[in-house]
């Protein structure tokens, strides 16, 4: 008789994931703390159309409606409490600017007492948002 030869199994091989995982996690990671926030002022404006102008990179958006509504980070905010809001904003960002999205519809008396807070918070660096035609 033959001897026999008792081989055992080989065992099941099984891929490791960690390295993966590790260089997945890296990544998600690394887009994170890259990433650009983009703020909106909380309402779609139909900005008026401008011949000139330069584009901006702003710090604190206003928007400002066709019923003369004043909506900063996407809340309605009463005219009397944008002060506020504009130097909580302004804490978090205090060398950026101010940009006011103002509806075509929108009265200029709104604008202007926009842009007379923001002058009043210490923003010098203040522009109104408008459309190529």
């Amino acid at each position: 008789m033959r001897d026999r030869i008792l081989r055992q199994p080989d065992p099941p091989q099984s891929i490791d994931l960690t390295p993966m995982l590790d260089v997945v996690f890296i990544m998600l990671i690394f887009f994170i703390v890259t990433a650009t926030f983009i703020r909106e002022p909380g309402i779609d404006v139909d900005c008026t159309v401008a011949t000139t102008g330069a584009g901006q990179t702003p710090a604190i958006l206003v928007a400002i409606a066709q019923d003369d509504s004043i909506w900063v980070d996407q809340q309605k905010v009463d005219a009397d409490n944008l002060r506020l809001h504009i130097l909580r904003l302004r804490t978090e960002n205090p060398h950026g600017g101010l940009v006011i999205q103002a509806d075509g519809k929108a009265s200029m008396e709104t604008l202007s007492k926009v842009a007379d807070t923001a002058r009043a918070a210490g923003i010098d660096d203040l522009s109104v948002s408008t459309r190529s035609p």
